[in-house]
This record gives C-alpha cells, structure tokens and sequence, in this order.
C-alpha cells in the first residue's frame, strides 16, 4: 500500500521560508507527476507547483520566483522550497502523485503553512 507523508509545515513571519517534504512508501513505480495544491479556507484547491518525469516544472503565477519544487527519484521523495513567503500563502498544502500504466493518483495527508506576524 502507498502511502505518502508530508512534513515541514508550520507557522512563519512574512518573509521567512519553509521547506515542505513528502516521501512515498510502499510498492510506487513509474511516477508520472509530482506536484504540491494547496487550498485556503473558503476557496477552491490550487495547483501550486508540480514536476513531471522528464524534470520540467511549472507554478502557479502567484508563487513563480519565489517557490521551487525539485525531487530525489531514489527516494521518490518531492519538496517545495517557499521563500519570502506571505499571509496570502496560508494553506493547508498537500502533495499529489501520479504513478504507473494506470495513472493512479496518491494524495498526502495535507500540512499547514501559516504566514503570518
């Protein structure tokens, strides 16, 4: 069974960075997509940056030059580096991956990000 474990969440000033990891255990092969959403009180889940198995990335407008999003195959673990981060940045942020001939998708339990002073 493939379960994914975030970590890294918490409560930070505006301006501060933090590092979100999320590490996939059990039988996941052939991953196709690894991405970070977030989602806010009273709106919709966001994409906020993802990777795919070639290595090329995207983000959401609202976090370019400021997140980044990178992998370590050998662990089939996905991080999301955020600097100079800010309250419009508060959201609980989940990880997502999508994996083998089936396109299965796996989501992680979510972790809070607060930004605020």
């Amino acid at each position: 069974q493939v379960q994914l474990v975030e970590s890294g969440g918490g409560l930070v000033q505006p301006g501060g960075s933090l590092r979100l990891s999320c590490a996939a255990s059990g039988s996941i092969f052939n991953i196709n997509f690894m991405g970070w959403f977030r989602q806010a009180p009273g709106k919709q889940r966001e994409l906020v940056a993802g990777i795919v198995s070639g290595g090329s990335t995207n983000y959401a407008d609202s976090v370019k030059g400021r997140f980044t999003i990178s992998r370590d195959s050998a662990t089939n673990t996905v991080y999301l580096q955020m600097n100079s981060l800010k309250p419009e940045d508060t959201a609980v942020y989940s990880c997502q991956i999508v994996a083998g001939n089936l396109l299965r998708v796996y989501w992680g339990q979510g972790t809070q990000v607060t930004v605020s002073s």
